[in-house]
């Protein structure tokens, strides 16, 4: 097994310090006006995938890999933030992982919004760009998943089930973006963005966003 594999998935993982945990990406409005259902809650996070932000940081992230400007990329990215708690989540994310893997690693990684900072940061490894953004979406999703067993009534093996159900829109998702430009991103997620701007004035709050 090549350690650059291993490498990616330690930077991705639950347990690296981005702070993934403390951010539902406006999810948490999502339950807390009703939805419950392990469908429901499956439904929302692949549309966030497909047609929201997953889509373009997929992009964005495939561009910075395969070489593209990482300054200018990371003001479009900031620039594609709908709202205040969107661009809070990114930057906030990006900040702590190029931090962190600076530390680690001794390189000069400055601060980015989390898919460009993970590009930066990864360009170095000797790996497929289809397989970074794979494993940069499953991150994503899984942690939507993590947030919706913590919030809503779904138990550990249901949220599996709704991550595993995920699994070929990340798939699909991976190997269209790993082709992609930034041109061709076409977000439709109103829905999602609707919802973290409701977060904002969520009077009780478990996540940041």
């Amino acid at each position: 097994m090549r350690t650059d594999l291993l490498v990616i998935l330690q930077w991705l993982s639950p347990a690296f310090p981005t702070g993934s945990f403390a951010y539902s990406h406006g999810l948490e409005a999502v339950i807390g006006a009703g939805e419950r259902s392990a469908s429901g809650i499956g439904a929302w996070i692949e549309g966030v995938l497909r047609h929201g932000a997953g889509q373009s940081d997929a992009v964005l992230l495939a561009s910075v890999l395969r070489g593209g400007d990482a300054a200018g990329i990371d003001m479009l990215a900031r620039a594609m933030a709908g709202t205040k708690e969107r661009l809070a989540e990114t930057v906030e994310q990006g900040a702590a992982f190029a931090r962190t893997v600076a530390a680690l690693t001794g390189r000069d990684l400055p601060p980015r919004c989390l898919p460009v900072a993970v590009g930066e940061a990864a360009c170095v490894l000797k790996l497929p760009v289809e397989q970074v953004v794979g494993v940069y979406l499953h991150a994503f999703a899984a942690n939507l998943v993590a947030c919706a067993t913590r919030f809503a009534p779904l138990g550990q093996t249901e949220g599996q089930a709704v991550l595993a159900r995920l699994h070929p829109a990340v798939a699909e998702l991976a190997a269209w973006a790993s082709v992609s430009e930034v041109d061709d991103i076409g977000t439709a997620a109103l829905a999602a963005e609707m919802s973290a701007i409701r977060h904002e004035e969520m009077d009780v709050r478990i996540f940041k966003t």
